[in-house]
């Protein structure tokens, strides 16, 4: 199977936000900026899977 890699670049990315969010949360506690940063960096991988199953043109779009 061949490797995706805007799929593992997400995955990556996810992984390094999430390091990021728990230095803020425990070492800076910022909270409110913390919570969003790890909603939408780990949203990502949602947004390619959702793109990569689009059944039709309004979907994909």
């Amino acid at each position: 199977m061949k490797d995706n890699i805007v799929k593992n670049k997400s995955i990556d990315f996810a992984i390094e936000v999430v390091r990021l969010y728990k230095t803020l949360m425990f070492e800076e506690k910022e909270y409110v900026m913390s919570r969003q940063l790890l909603k939408s960096g780990t949203s990502i991988g949602a947004n390619i899977r959702e793109a990569k199953f689009a059944q039709s043109k309004p979907d994909f779009n």
